[in-house]
Parts: structure tokens; C-alpha cells; sequence
């Protein structure tokens, strides 16, 4: 019996990890699936949808929560060391998301060099993109590709 729980907990695990397996970070659902893309202007609506979500205190405390379990979590492996490409994409997606709450942007990360693109509604939230980014601890470079455009009326 304790051998079919060991296998069973193993497995779920095991299918728990590869599923959450990926490289890419998203700031909103309909934010570009590559960094090769700009991606679709956003709508009015679509864009007072993210700003609200992440204007929220809530939301803004869970992203900052995040960011320093990470931090943490990194300095307690050693701190400056390598981390792994899929940690530096969300924990640059979650500080970009609760810095620049209406951007569609997209996150890839290869060894410590951050590649953001997307969509923003102002230069001064493009502007902010490098700084920001830079502040996660392994990033190393930032490309930002990210555009801006305004939200279109529906």
C-alpha cells in the first residue's frame, strides 16, 4: 500500500512540474505568445480590464510578495548564482506587471538576458521596461521590443 501512495504522489508531482515547465511569462491573457510579435493594440475596455486588475492592492501586494519569495529563495541557494530561465521571466513579468499595470507584454529569458515585447500606452511605461527589469536579481541584459499604442476605442 505504501508503495502504490509513494508511486501515485510521485506521479502527480511529476505531472505538476512538467506542467508548469515554461520560459515565457505573460502580463495579461491576450498578451502577445511570442517576442518575436508586437501584438494587437489594445481595446479600451481590454486595457481598463488589466489596469484594474493590477491597480488593485491585492494584486499589487501578491506581486510584491512574489517577487521577494523569490529574491529569498535565491539568496538562500547562494544568491548570485545562475537561475533558471522560467524563474527570471515570471519574476520580471510579476514586477513589470505591478509597476506597468495596463502594458500586453511578453517576457523570454536565456541565460540572464530578458527579452520583453509587447504592447505599452505610454513612452514613460516603455521607459520604465529596462530599469525595472533590471532590478531581478540574474538578469544580465534587457531588450526591450515592446512598443506604444495606445488603447483603441471599441
Amino acid at each position: 500500500m505504501k508503495k502504490i501512495m509513494t508511486l501515485a504522489l510521485s506521479s502527480i508531482l511529476l505531472l505538476g512540474v512538467a506542467a508548469c515547465e515554461s520560459n515565457s511569462s505573460k502580463t495579461s491573457e491576450s498578451a502577445p505568445n511570442s517576442t518575436e510579435k508586437t501584438g494587437e493594440v489594445p481595446t479600451n475596455q481590454t486595457a481598463q480590464n488589466n489596469q484594474n486588475d493590477a491597480a488593485s492592492k491585492v494584486r499589487r501586494d501578491q506581486l510584491n510578495s512574489d517577487i521577494r519569495a523569490r529574491e529569498q529563495r535565491s539568496n538562500a541557494t547562494g544568491g548570485d548564482t545562475d537561475r533558471a530561465d522560467s524563474d527570471l521571466a515570471r519574476e520580471v513579468g510579476s514586477k513589470l506587471e505591478a509597476n506597468i499595470p495596463n502594458g500586453q507584454l511578453t517576457i523570454k529569458a536565456k541565460d540572464g538576458a530578458v527579452v520583453v515585447s509587447g504592447t505599452v500606452q505610454t513612452q514613460d511605461q516603455l521607459n520604465k521596461i529596462e530599469p525595472l527589469s533590471k532590478e531581478i536579481k540574474g538578469v544580465k541584459t534587457v531588450n526591450v521590443a515592446a512598443k506604444v499604442a495606445p488603447a483603441q476605442k471599441q
